[in-house]
């Protein structure tokens, strides 16, 4: 992958990210794939959430590589693995500055109806910034 083919965000760490062992508490790396995520998104510059839709997270796996150890600078990267009519999956990579590769794997974020919660049609401005990225799927 290179820099053009991926959404690539530093990630600061705080000392409440950390575990009684100075590694970063797994839990946490949710939260920096979803920050990365909302990132990527406001980047789109189109809506991406609407009084009629919003994203969700289907589902999510993350294949724990290696701990992060603090102090660290980490990266998450982001691309696009697949493209369907409601729903992205986006694969992520958590790396550090010299690439070792801390996490990987996927996240499915459909979007949906926000009064009926039923799968509704991707934005354009997400389907154009997903098919951009698709070409950096491994």
């Amino acid at each position: 992958m290179t820099d053009s083919t991926v959404f690539r965000t530093p990630i600061p760490l705080r000392w409440s990210d950390l575990d009684a062992f100075n590694h970063v508490n797994n839990a946490r790396y949710l939260t920096f794939l979803e920050q990365a995520r909302i990132e990527w998104f406001e980047t789109i510059g189109e809506p991406w959430v609407t009084e009629d839709s919003a994203p969700v997270v289907a589902s999510a796996t993350l294949n724990f590589k290696r701990p992060i150890e603090y102090p660290a600078s980490v990266f998450v990267e982001l691309f696009t693995e697949k493209l369907g009519n409601s729903s992205v999956v986006i694969g992520h990579r958590i790396v550090a500055a010299d690439g070792t590769l801390h996490c990987d794997g996927h996240v499915v974020a459909v979007w949906v109806g926000r009064r009926d919660g039923k799968p509704t049609p991707l934005p354009d401005g997400v389907r154009r910034a997903s098919e951009r990225l698709l070409a950096a799927a491994p």
